[in-house]
């Protein structure tokens, strides 16, 4: 075992061995079932070319029960196969029979993905993972395999079966994507060249205040920069009047009592938050820009930072050892109102070290052609706010838990 605290593939001889792995590849559909991004379906293909020498079974879900999306787990098997150059075979079974026959008749080398693991109820319940052991998909898939991999971070935030149940009876370790999620975003929030800054943005003004007051109490952040929705609420608790329009969305939105958590970040950590001092308005669909001092409660909607404010964060951000981003800084899927969240992903590149987190951000740095100059992308959502904000994540625990067992049956 290495000085990490949890096992990954390279602790274990994986030749010849049977290998469940529970894998992310919930993935945005249309309504005739095509997958309009596989992102998360190619992010798992390291882990799969690693295990080559073995025979691996993949869990997965897709969406959850009453989403249009909800369905099986074929679409992304065909997607699978063709990114890894074979066939992976699509499994309609979780944990019966059939599942048992196709895994016990498998050959080196051989790859199946069984049906979506949330079209069996119990899979959403969360429980400790000793309970989740004695549920019947463990029970009866484990006697089948001979170690388990957890590469779902995005996930990971839930104690769920799939993710905890199988920690607890089989040697367990992290598969390839949440073995660079965690050593990435370790060394982002911890151990990473200072300066480092983070540049908080989108709607969920709870989510980034939250990650906000975790990295500036604890050092992990020399600098926070807020744009998007949250940077709109933290403006109001500066005392900004950002207009009625814009704190009618707030209210919509059910933040505006973050605006009181606000107040408190910044008198706590008043030089170290980085607040817009021009906003760009969409007046009937064009951008006009204006000063934050200059906005009253007849001000249109802020729909990005302005071009003061882009000059300002991008020369702190190219200037940083280590920058981590989530979230757009304004309505980036508009052309007009992109300009905050391009310059700033730009600017982004030239840190030493750079992760991107959040849907939005991270397809606007796909549509930019620029992915290959980020140290990071994380794939995941919930997860990686959890992460960032300091919470303990049961899928991560559990692999803790489980790589101290496993020592320490060793040296019996």
């Amino acid at each position: 075992m290495t000085s990490r605290d949890f096992l990954t593939i390279d602790d274990f001889d994986t030749r010849g061995k049977t290998i469940l792995v529970r894998v992310d590849l919930n993935s945005p559909m249309d309504p005739q079932g095509n997958i309009l991004d596989d992102m998360r379906i190619r992010s798992h293909i390291a882990t799969l070319k690693d295990l080559e020498d073995a025979k691996v079974v993949l869990l997965a879900h897709q969406s959850r029960p009453g989403k249009k999306d909800f369905t099986t787990m074929k679409p992304h098997a065909n997607l699978m196969s063709k990114y890894l150059g074979k066939q992976v075979l699509y499994v309609d079974d979780i944990f019966g029979t059939y599942a048992k026959t196709r895994i016990a008749s498998m050959e080196n080398g051989d790859v199946i993905l069984l049906e979506n693991v949330r079209f069996y109820s119990e899979e959403s319940i969360e429980r400790t993972p000793a309970e989740q052991a004695k549920t019947y998909p463990v029970k009866k898939l484990a006697p089948f395999v001979d170690i388990f991999l957890n590469d779902a971070f995005a996930v990971s935030h839930r104690s769920q079966l799939s993710v905890v149940g199988f920690t607890e009876v089989l040697p367990t370790g992290a598969g390839r994507v949440m073995e660079k999620e965690l050593t990435s975003l370790d060394r982002g929030i911890k151990g990473g060249e200072r300066p480092t800054i983070f540049v908080l943005g989108g709607a969920k003004v709870d989510d980034s205040l939250h990650v906000a007051e975790n990295v500036l109490s604890n050092g992990g952040a020399d600098r926070v920069l807020l744009t998007g929705v949250v940077a709109n609420v933290a403006l109001a608790a500066s005392g900004i009047d950002i207009g009625k329009v814009n704190m009618d969305f707030i209210k919509s939105q059910g933040y505006e009592d973050q605006i009181e958590k606000a107040k408190g970040i910044l008198a706590k950590f008043k030089d170290k938050v980085g607040l817009p001092r021009d906003v760009a308005l969409n007046d009937n669909k064009k951008r006009v820009e204006l000063p934050v001092s200059e906005l009253n409660s007849n001000s249109l909607p802020i729909n990005d930072i302005g071009l003061e404010t882009i000059v300002d964060f991008t020369s702190e951000i190219a200037s940083a050892k280590t920058v981590i981003l989530n979230g757009p800084a304004g309505i980036s899927e508009v052309t007009e109102f992109a300009l905050g969240t391009h310059e700033i992903i730009k600017a982004a590149t030239k840190s030493e070290f750079s992760i991107i987190g959040g849907g939005h951000i991270s397809a606007e740095v796909e549509h930019l052609g620029l992915a290959h100059r980020f140290s990071h992308i994380s794939t995941g959502g919930g997860a990686l706010i959890d992460y960032l904000s300091g919470v303990k994540l049961p899928g991560v625990e559990a692999l803790k838990a489980a790589a101290k067992r496993y020592e320490e049956a060793k040296k019996i």
